[in-house]
C-alpha cells in the first residue's frame, strides 16, 4: 500500500512537471512569434492550446497511472489473500538472484 502510494505521488509529480514545461513552451513561442508589445493584457492571459500530440501523452500518462494503481491494488489483494505462497515466492526469487549474482 504505501509503495501504491509513492508511484501514485511519482506520477502526479510527472504529470505537473509535464504541464509546467508545456506551458513554458508555449510562453516561448507565444514571445518569438508575438510581432510587438501591443496586445492586449486578456489575449497575453490566454492559457496556449494543447496540441493532439501533448493531449495524447497526457492520456496516456492518466491511463499509466490508473493501471499502475490497479496493478499494485490487485497485487495486495492476492498477497493478502495467500500470505504464505507470497512469502515462499519471495524467497525463491531472492535465491535466484542471489545465486545469479554469485556467479560473476
Amino acid at each position: 500500500m504505501a509503495e501504491d502510494a509513492i508511484v501514485s505521488r511519482e506520477l502526479k509529480l510527472l504529470q505537473e512537471e509535464l504541464s509546467a514545461s508545456e506551458r513554458e513552451r508555449a510562453a516561448a513561442s507565444a514571445r518569438a512569434s508575438a510581432p510587438a508589445p501591443t496586445t492586449t493584457p486578456a489575449a497575453s492571459a490566454e492559457l496556449p492550446k494543447e496540441t493532439p500530440e501533448e493531449k495524447e501523452l497526457r492520456d496516456q500518462l492518466r491511463e499509466l497511472m490508473n493501471e499502475v494503481t490497479d496493478f499494485f491494488a490487485e497485487t495486495e489483494k492476492n498477497i493478502s489473500a495467500h500470505p504464505g505462497q507470497s512469502v515462499i515466492g519471495a524467497l525463491l526469487v531472492g535465491i535466484l538472484i542471489g545465486r545469479l549474482l554469485g556467479r560473476r
